[in-house]
């Protein structure tokens, strides 16, 4: 259902603090696949979106938190294929931008207390258990699906010592892992939760492998932010030409530039990050 409609350009970083280093580091642009259903997003809903199709369902039921891209770009991709579309909501009931777009497209949003939360298949049976053309899509669209659409990534790079993403769930991550390791590439994460060690396992349970995550660079924990963090956006956009986003790329390459400077990467590597999206909700701030 989602074709990739164009193989997002990679594009050499000016980052001046690593100049020194030896290291070439680029960016792989997959933000500019779509402004709602960018990045990994779109990757991760490619074959989730075909075998709801394939089972002939046409109610598509997922989980985030507030200011989740992943509703965001679910609530738009379902609204471009004629489906409808719930969310399970994290807390108390809010209205922010992010929200308001979900519901631009019909997103049917159910908000439901932390505690719930923590059992989404209990919610989506209780709710949806009846519904003949549901379909459950687990928080940020993780699974063995949406890791085979992020291989996909990696379709036409060569040429590279290491990659890296940003990781959340683990998805991304996991499915690169895989085609790298047949094209010669290390693949690296650098997670933006805090004390989320425990999830090697599971990254390691879908690439099939155990893969490197960086866990010391999460500034605080899942979307925090603080004034360096602002400042070095702002810098990177001056130096580049497009924007990170708070929650996920930003908190990457400012994870690498350290990991550059302290020597872990060597003369001669050649990086390639990947850009995964969620520029909308920059607005925030």
């Amino acid at each position: 259902m989602l074709e990739i409609p164009f193989e997002p350009p990679v594009q050499l970083l000016h980052l001046p603090d690593c100049e020194e280093y030896g290291v070439a580091v680029y960016m792989k642009r997959e933000d500019t696949l779509h402004p709602y259903v960018s990045g990994n997003k779109w990757r991760k809903l490619k074959y989730v979106l075909a075998d709801a199709k394939e089972k002939n369902k046409t109610h598509l039921v997922s989980f985030g938190g507030a200011y989740s891209n992943h509703l965001l770009a679910l609530a738009c991709a379902a609204n471009m294929f004629g489906c409808k579309a719930t969310a399970f909501v994290r807390g108390e009931e809010v209205d922010n931008h992010m929200l308001r777009q979900c519901k631009t497209w019909n997103m049917q949003l159910l908000f439901v207390s932390r505690e719930a939360y923590r059992n989404k298949q209990v919610l989506y049976d209780t709710h949806f258990a009846n519904d003949a053309d549901a379909y459950f899509i687990d928080e940020g669209g993780r699974g063995k699906l949406a890791a085979k659409g992020c291989e996909e990534i990696l379709h036409e790079v060569e040429g590279f010592s290491h990659v890296v993403c940003a990781v959340g769930t683990g998805t991304t991550l996991a499915g690169m892992a895989r085609a790298a390791t047949h094209k010669g590439i290390t693949a690296e994460g650098i997670c933006v939760l805090k004390g989320a060690e425990a999830m090697d396992e599971e990254i390691a349970a879908m690439a099939g492998f155990p893969v490197k995550v960086h866990h010391q660079f999460h500034r605080g924990g899942y979307a925090k932010t603080d004034a360096q963090l602002i400042e070095f956006m702002k810098a990177f956009y001056n130096d580049n030409g497009f924007m990170l986003d708070q929650v996920y790329t930003a908190k990457m390459v400012m994870g690498v530039v350290a990991l550059i400077k302290s020597g872990y990467y060597k003369t001669g590597d050649r990086l390639l990050l990947i850009h995964t999206g969620g520029l909308v909700g920059n607005t925030s701030f």
